[in-house]
């Protein structure tokens, strides 16, 4: 995949994505994180072209598989780590596994250009701020059902639900 450069790391030798074919990627998410854990069920849903495996970042899992990994900074940000070696973080972490996905492929391949980066990174620094301002504290979503004040509701378990509001009198305003 071009523009989407791996790095080296203890994760493994550096390697040339563009020579190196992938068969398959290694995701490393914050579980404690419901936007990461929402964002997980959803990857698995996908028709995929390369096979995805999704592992809690931390996990005894993680530290078993990727044992030279900074495991601590795989809890900070999205890290999806090839099957042979390439290591992939932040913004290129996600675009490469929408390049995995049958129907992303070709929204992964405008995210790997100059102009696609940059909406990538903003993306990603976006979800980034959400993560920190929703640390499952008291004010935080943490994983729970969310009510929005329009009619939608997300539940782990189920998903996204939309329930219209209900009409006093039987006059409901429409739009």
């Amino acid at each position: 995949m071009s523009g989407v450069n791996p790095t080296a790391t203890a994760a493994g030798p550096a390697r040339d994505a563009s020579r190196v074919p992938v068969r398959g990627l290694t995701v490393l998410y914050d579980a404690q994180c419901g936007l990461c854990a929402f964002l997980r069920d959803w990857l698995v849903r996908q028709p995929q072209l390369v096979p995805l495996r999704l592992v809690p970042a931390g996990s005894e899992e993680a530290r078993r598989r990727f044992p030279g990994l900074d495991h601590r900074a795989t809890l900070e940000e999205i890290t999806v780590i090839g099957d042979a070696g390439q290591l992939y973080r932040g913004s290129a972490a996600w675009v490469v596994c929408l390049w995995a996905l049958r129907d992303h492929r070709p929204l992964a391949h405008r995210l790997s250009t100059p102009a696609g980066a940059q909406l990538a990174k903003g993306a990603m620094l976006a979800a980034a701020k959400w993560r920190r301002t929703h640390r499952g504290g008291a004010d935080g979503w943490g994983g729970r059902v969310y009510h929005g004040s329009d009619g939608w509701a997300y539940d782990p378990k189920d998903g996204w639900v939309y329930t219209p509001p209900a009409c006093d009198g039987g006059a409901c305003a429409t739009r």
